[in-house]
């Protein structure tokens, strides 16, 4: 119990300090009116020559009915952090795996966002022009309130992560499919809830269509270097780091801290390539593993000639995140 509480508190740092970042780092990326507005110009011919521009055609079917106002609101706030981050509270309790991919598939997006928005700002309609109306704003002062000035970039319009990372959630629950313990139900809310909130994002005149498409080729960006990537991003940082110069002066026992998986195959090497200098840490592994002190609870890494696969883990090793036990998905 108290490992696990200390598991999600080191993940609520993480995570927080993550969103944090990512706001902080995007107020400061704020670009031009100007130029922004420039942009959202040739945004809006781009959709208009593809027979994307429904943004106004939309919000004049919302603005005579109040309670469709409401709903597009509410789907906008409320269905986007709040789910994200009950999202990721469960997979980090039941689904661990699952967490690790969907943290890091966001943190990959994020990234790739943030340089978007540095280098392609783009006013959102509702600032672009008086005939697109901000309903959020018209109707609920406090959302803009809750986002500081200072960690708001006005013109970060596209990709529209709003929309991308409700994509990435809405597919772990179509694999995990736990709402309710009801498969069938998860899966028709993992449809259904990524569709309402690209339908949110554009009726509020928060972002444009394109934003929309572009949110989602990000966060799926995201999704595919966390999953393509073979042995794992913290398994490749190690193995840089061993390989190095300064690596040679960091004891074993740490670099087992950062990459628990690695551990063993880091003593082999070390044993075959530096026979000749001395074993920072190793000593201290071997007292440790003599009187069952510091045995890593997910076992030694068997190397594929062993004919074992190893373990594929998330960023979570470098701060020590340990998977729990494997679940299998049907995708």
């Amino acid at each position: 119990m108290a490992r696990t509480l200390l598991f999600i508190l080191r993940q609520v740092a993480l995570v927080g300090l993550a969103i944090v970042a990512y706001f902080g780092v995007r107020g400061l990326t704020e670009g031009e009116m100007h130029v922004a507005d420039r942009n959202a110009d040739q945004v809006l011919r781009f959709e208009q020559a593809l027979g994307m521009d429904i943004e106004r055609g939309l919000q004049s079917l919302l603005l005579d009915h109040h309670a469709l106002v409401t709903m597009a609101n509410w789907i906008y706030i409320w269905a986007h952090w709040p789910v994200v981050i009950a999202t990721l509270v469960f997979l980090a309790l039941r689904h661990r795996d699952q967490y690790f991919e969907l943290r890091n598939a966001m943190f990959i997006s994020g990234a790739i966002g943030l340089v978007i928005y540095a280098s392609f700002a783009v006013t959102p309609p509702r600032l672009f022009a008086a005939d697109y109306i901000d309903t959020v704003t018209q109707h609920s002062t406090s959302y803009r309130v809750f986002q500081p000035p200072a960690l708001v970039n006005k013109f970060a319009a596209v990709p529209s992560l709003h929309f991308g990372w409700n994509l990435l959630v809405g597919l772990t629950w179509y694999r995990v499919g736990w709402v309710l313990g009801r498969r069938q139900l998860a899966r028709v809310a993992a449809f259904v809830m990524p569709i309402a909130m690209a339908f949110a994002v554009v009726a509020t005149a928060n972002h444009w269509t394109f934003d929309v498409v572009s949110g989602a080729a990000v966060a799926l960006a995201g999704l595919a270097i966390e999953r393509l990537r073979p042995h794992g991003l913290d398994r490749w940082l190690v193995e840089r780091l061993a390989a190095t110069r300064l690596g040679a002066l960091v004891p074993v026992q740490l670099l087992r801290r950062l990459a628990p998986d690695l551990g063993e195959a880091l003593n082999r090497r070390d044993r075959r390539q530096d026979q000749h200098q001395p074993q920072y840490g190793l000593e201290e592994w071997r007292d440790g593993q003599a009187d069952g002190e510091g045995d890593d609870p997910l076992g030694p890494l068997h190397e594929p000639a062993l004919g074992v696969e190893p373990k594929r883990l998330g960023l979570g090793s470098l701060i020590g995140d340990q998977p729990g036990e494997p679940h299998h998905c049907d995708w």
